[in-house]
């Protein structure tokens, strides 16, 4: 099974705020199901610019934070070549250069991709 992902930004001017897509592609030929536990479909964190690519940059976001979600057992099936795309909004951000990670939070499987951000 092969899942691919990829994570795009867009700065919200109108709303203040920065707006996150992860899409997650099966790029396998067989069916995958994606089994989620909550609400919750993907996590979005924000470290800052000093990051080097391995994580280890101060945290400044992160999606998941003070936020709660349905306990929903819920299922996704991506049929071969298709995709799934999962989003979240960072309100009020600081200006700055960041490093961004989202990562599918499936119980069964994985799919992370990065992205650098800069906010004015």
């Amino acid at each position: 099974m092969s899942l691919e992902g990829s994570l795009e930004t867009a700065g919200d001017d109108e709303r203040d705020a920065v707006l996150f897509v992860l899409t997650v592609t099966n790029e396998g030929d067989e069916p995958i199901e994606l089994q989620f536990s909550d609400a919750c479909k993907a996590e979005f964190v924000l470290v800052d610019g000093d990051d080097t690519g391995d994580g280890e940059g101060e945290e400044v976001w992160r999606f998941t934070e003070g936020r709660m979600f349905a306990q929903v057992l819920s299922s996704e099936t991506l049929e071969p070549g298709d995709s799934s795309s999962y989003e979240a909004e960072w309100s009020d951000p600081e200006p700055g250069e960041y490093a961004a990670v989202a990562e599918l939070r499936a119980r069964n499987e994985t799919c992370d991709a990065r992205t650098d951000v800069s906010v004015s």
